[in-house]
């Protein structure tokens, strides 16, 4: 048998004009032969990533989305063709509707599965792996080591009126926008219309919802998201429109999806945490720093009018001071002239030869100098009074410096800062060294101060992330981008220039580290698709592995 794609290239143009007018909505029907066009293909050459400058999760999901491609072949002769739309559940597994790809299963030698993605140069050959007819389910595994990026569950409540977005290869946008037969097989992006869910029902006894989001022949199988791109369900078909009736689709639950893939093993990632908009969270984040300036702006003014009082109050008793000051010396003053006095008259005693009345005056005179000495010793300084410190005062005093937190550390995601949208929000724990070796194998890049930094390129899946550890307050934030192809594979060119060193104190590994980092960070979106903010704190506990490059 030949290879698919040179099938495909033969036959799926033809078939696709010739079944437009009759196709369900999977698009599965039966086909004459047909010739193929007399077009030669003209050869485009694949544009240079361009870094995205908005946050588009919509965009990042239709990277998981495929066309799903069913070929039927009798004695060598093509029979029948379908097509209808999926999504990467795993890095190897694809969901779609079970109509779409039925007659694999009741004819597996005589039909042909192909999955074709949303980007690179090729597509792959797919094995049907499990079939679930009643929730209109299927499960396909790729079969010649092709991977895509895959998409996340929201296993959440899915509330009425919000906004969701439909993503698949409707068939007749392919008859509109086709200029030769091999852009029906070339991997492109998906075809987005958005919508509003209307509600949810049970349909045949399976969880359905009911949304308002475009979708043709083509789109089954296609996943229904939310705005920050988590599967919401599976789209199914839609509602008849007769009489100008509005029509309605209907998208498998992700309660139905979750159900299915248990019973066929499969493992997926889900997330329950609510949908916080790029833009909500810039709201929620400069309300935040209103907040905080605010409270800053109050604090200070606070501290400010403390500071007033604190200093009236000891000018106050400074001038208290210095009025007692003036007394004391004058009662000095006065003792002393006393003194003098007594002395005078134990003289005039002397020469009148009364010894008792000499000792006497001079025993006055004696005392009346000593105190007036001691007074003008103890007489109150103004410049020597302090006030006592007041809890505001110490409010605003400067903080003890606090250590730099190096060690084994226990890390917790914040949930009012930063923004996750398909990644799992765990705890992490983690040991670093003040070299910025982490978990005793990777090598971390001094970015000034007490920052760490680090961006993990992993070798199969399509993410970027950007690690910075500040060890001042044990902030760990981890930015994560989820780039299209083309990028993906400029950042691996790039980690793939400079050998990855382990732990190291050689200048001339972390200055070529240091020169990788600035490269890829050049490649990268100004904006992440994901910021996950930890606090880490000294832990006993051994730490975990963190992922590897």
């Amino acid at each position: 048998m030949r290879p698919i794609f040179a099938m495909f290239a033969v036959i799926l143009a033809p078939m696709l004009l010739a079944s437009a007018g009759a196709a369900p909505m999977a698009g599965k029907s039966a086909v004459s032969p047909a010739s193929a066009a007399n077009r030669a293909p003209m050869p485009q050459a694949a544009p240079p990533p361009t870094p995205v400058e908005r946050i588009d999760d919509v965009a990042a999901t239709e990277r998981s989305v495929v066309r799903v491609v069913t070929i039927a072949v009798v004695n060598g002769q093509v029979v029948g063709f379908g097509h209808g739309s999926g999504f990467a559940i795993a890095p190897n597994r694809v969901v779609t509707n079970a109509h779409v790809v039925e007659n694999a299963q009741e004819y597996p030698q005589n039909v042909i599965i192909g999955i074709i993605p949303s980007e690179g140069t090729r597509g792959y050959r797919g094995r049907l792996v499990a079939m679930d007819r009643q929730r209109d389910l299927a499960l396909i595994e790729l079969t010649d080591g092709g991977r895509l990026p895959p998409a996340t569950l929201y296993s959440g409540p899915v509330q009425q009126r919000s906004l969701v977005y439909a993503l698949g290869y409707p068939g007749n946008v392919d008859l509109a926008t086709a200029r030769n037969m091999e852009d029906f097989i070339r991997p492109r992006s998906p075809v987005a219309s958005d919508g509003i869910v209307s509600t949810s029902d049970t349909i045949n006894g399976v969880d359905a919802l009911v949304h308002d989001a475009d979708i043709a022949r083509g789109n089954s199988g296609g996943p229904l998201v939310d705005a920050c791109g988590r599967v919401l369900g599976v789209n199914s078909f839609i509602s008849r429109a007769d009489d100008g009736d509005s029509p309605f689709s209907f998208a498998v639950s992700v309660r139905e999806i979750s159900a299915f893939l248990r019973a066929a093993g499969q493992s997926f990632t889900a997330i329950a945490q609510g949908c916080i908009t790029a833009e909500q969270a810039a709201a929620r984040d400069a309300a935040s720093a209103s907040d905080a300036a605010r409270q800053r702006s109050a604090a200070e003014a606070a501290a400010a009018a403390q500071r007033q009082a604190s200093a009236e109050r000891l000018q106050q008793l400074r001038h208290a001071a210095e009025r007692s000051r003036d007394n004391v010396m004058a009662l000095a003053i006065a003792l002393f002239g006393a003194a003098i006095l007594a002395g005078a008259m134990a003289i005039l005693y002397q020469s009148q030869q009364r010894p008792r009345q000499q000792r006497i005056a001079m025993i006055a005179a004696g005392g009346l100098a000593l105190v007036s000495l001691i007074a003008f010793l103890l007489r109150p300084d103004p410049w020597a009074v302090r006030l006592e410190p007041s809890p505001a005062d110490a409010a605003i005093a400067p903080a003890t410096p606090v250590p730099p937190r190096f060690g084994s550390l226990s890390c917790r995601v914040r949930a009012d800062a930063g923004r996750i949208t398909v990644s799992s929000n765990e705890d992490l724990t983690m040991t670093i060294t003040p070299a910025g070796c982490v978990n005793g194998r990777t090598q971390y890049v001094a970015a000034g101060g007490n920052l760490w930094s680090r961006t993990l390129v992993p070798e199969m899946d399509a993410t970027v992330t950007q690690i910075q550890y500040d060890a001042g307050n044990g902030r760990y934030v981890a930015r994560r981008f989820l780039l299209p192809l083309e990028t993906m594979e400029a950042v691996r060119r790039q980690r793939q220039a400079v050998a990855t060193p382990a732990c190291t104190n050689d200048p001339a590994a972390l200055e070529a580290l240091s020169r990788r980092e600035t490269a890829i960070a050049q490649l990268l979106p100004r904006q992440p698709n994901e910021e996950i903010v930890r606090d880490c704190v000294a832990a006993p506990a051994p730490a975990a592995p963190l992922p590897r490059e």
